[in-house]
């Protein structure tokens, strides 16, 4: 498929990369991104060569937030649409089966830090920025992802005053696991991409789902996901052999 604001790439390895491409708005989130967005989850969820997903920004910035150039001309019931476009987005990229990496440079700002929420980890530079600007902008959004990830009082914060923080503070709260100078980070995320992607594809979906619907019921539900999951790997997987192989990597 081509996409007119994204742009997916796959690796041998099974390391695919999103790429958002409209670097002359700092890659804002437009109706068409959001669509493009659904269209691309789709589309690697049905494609058995991918293992993990990069999510990155194209140009200066990692995406700079919602394009409100677009939303000038917009009546109230598009309002309404867009922003249901964008849940249907942050929602499409959180449920991928497969792990889900963002990758963050520069300014990362309202709906760029929602998909970084819905990513199941990211990495970012020294230099990325981030920002909550819907309550500066007379708007509701962005109150999920972030109160579940950095606690409801730091979340409160960040969304009443729409603050720009920097890599380590995002790092602090949670909303990014490191920070990694700017002319590294692409070797080094792909090199853990890579020995993701190299990982049994099963055991990793199960994983990833296990965490995920675990955190959203009861310990005893949670204990429950897991053993079933277990089970399953247990039975569409060739574990014996793994545990066979074990140690048997030089310096393991």
């Amino acid at each position: 498929m081509s996409y007119e604001t994204i742009e997916l790439t796959v690796e041998e390895n099974g390391v695919a990369t999103v790429l958002l491409n409209r670097p002359q708005s700092r890659n804002a989130l437009n109706v068409k991104m959001c669509a493009e967005l659904v269209s691309v989850t789709e589309q690697i969820e049905q494609d058995e060569r991918i293992r993990v997903v990069v999510f990155r920004g194209a140009g200066p910035a990692f995406c700079a937030g919602a394009d409100l150039k677009e939303r000038k001309d917009m009546t109230l019931s598009d309002m309404t649409a867009r922003r249901v476009a964008g849940f249907a987005a942050y929602d499409a990229i959180e449920k991928l089966s497969r792990p889900a990496i963002a990758l963050v440079h520069g300014p990362a700002f309202g709906s760029g830090c929602e998909i970084i929420a819905a990513c199941d980890f990211a990495w970012a530079t020294p230099e990325a920025t981030f920002r909550y600007p819907e309550v500066s902008w007379g708007t509701v959004g962005a109150t999920q992802r972030i109160s579940r990830i950095a606690g409801i009082r730091i979340a409160k914060e960040l969304l009443f005053s729409g603050r720009v923080f920097d890599a380590q503070e995002a790092r602090e709260y949670g909303l990014i696991n490191r920070i990694v100078p700017q002319d590294t980070i692409e070797e080094q995320l792909m090199q853990m991409a890579g020995d993701i992607a190299n990982a049994k594809p099963l055991t990793v979906k199960l994983t990833k789902h296990s965490v995920n619907a675990g955190v959203e019921t009861t310990r005893e539900g949670a204990m429950a996901i897991e053993l079933l999951a277990i089970e399953k790997n247990l039975r569409h997987s060739d574990w014996k052999s793994a545990i066979s192989t074990f140690g048997s990597v030089k310096g393991e």
